[in-house]
C-alpha cells in the first residue's frame, strides 16, 4: 500500500486475493462456485448495468447507473459477439423480475457463460442498495485450473477494512473446499500494479 502512495498512481488500485489450491482434481472433484458479501465494498467503481423494466430504468437514470431495456436487448439479436462484448463491458448485471425471465430468450447463454447472469432486483428494495450489495459480493469459482483471484479491497481502504474482507473471503473459500485448509496451497495479496505478498 505504501508503494502505491509513493508512486502516486493515477487510479485506485484494487487489492486481489490470489489463491492456489492443492490435492484437488478439477476433472474429478466437484467444481465449486459460491458468492459471499464482504463487509466493505472492494471496488467502488465496479461497472454495473441494469437490465430493467420502465420503473427500474427510471431509477437507474436517477442514480447514474447504466441501463438497458428489453428493446435494447432485442436489438442485440442474440448475436454472440455483441452479447460477449456486453458481458466484457460490465463486472455485473442486475435485472428486473419481468426482464430476468426473458434473458435466455433475448440473449442466449452468453451472460451465463461469462459467469455474469444478472442478479434479481425486485421493486420492494431500492436499486441503490442492490447496487451496493452487488459491489460487495465476491464470487469464488473453480474452473479448470487450481488458482483463482478475487478482489478483496483497494489501496484507499483502511488496513482494518482490508483485513476484515480478507478474513471473510478466506474463511468462506475454505468452507467450500472438500478438505478445507488442507486444499489450500498458498494465499497471496497483490495490488494491481504492486508486488504480491504471501500471507499463507
Amino acid at each position: 500500500m505504501a508503494d502505491s502512495k509513493e508512486k502516486n498512481r493515477k487510479f485506485v488500485e484494487t487489492i486481489e486475493l490470489q489463491i492456489g489450491l492443492k490435492n484437488y482434481d478439477p476433472q474429478k472433484d466437484k467444481r465449486f462456485s459460491g458468492s459471499v458479501k464482504l463487509p466493505h465494498i472492494p471496488r467502488p467503481k465496479m461497472k454495473i448495468c441494469m437490465l430493467g423494466d420502465a420503473q427500474h430504468v427510471e431509477e437507474a437514470e436517477k442514480i447514474g447507473l447504466d441501463w438497458m431495456d428489453v428493446e435494447a436487448l432485442k436489438k442485440l439479436n442474440k448475436n454472440k459477439k455483441l452479447v460477449k462484448k456486453l458481458a466484457k463491458k460490465y463486472h455485473a448485471f442486475l435485472a428486473s423480475e419481468a426482464v430476468i425471465k426473458q434473458i435466455p430468450r433475448l440473449l442466449g447463454p452468453g451472460l451465463n457463460k461469462a459467469g455474469k447472469f444478472p442478479t434479481l432486483v425486485t421493486h420492494q428494495e431500492t436499486l441503490e442498495s442492490k447496487v451496493n450489495e452487488s459491489k460487495a459480493m465476491v464470487k469464488f469459482q473453480l474452473k479448470k485450473v487450481l488458482c483463482m483471484g478475487v478482489a478483496v479491497g483497494n489501496v484507499s481502504m483502511e488496513e482494518k477494512q482490508i483485513f476484515q474482507n480478507v478474513q471473510l473471503s478466506v474463511n468462506f473459500l475454505v468452507s467450500l473446499l472438500k478438505k478445507n485448509w488442507q486444499n489450500v496451497r498458498c494465499l497471496y495479496l497483490k495490488s494491481t500494479m504492486g508486488k504480491s505478498y504471501r500471507v499463507f
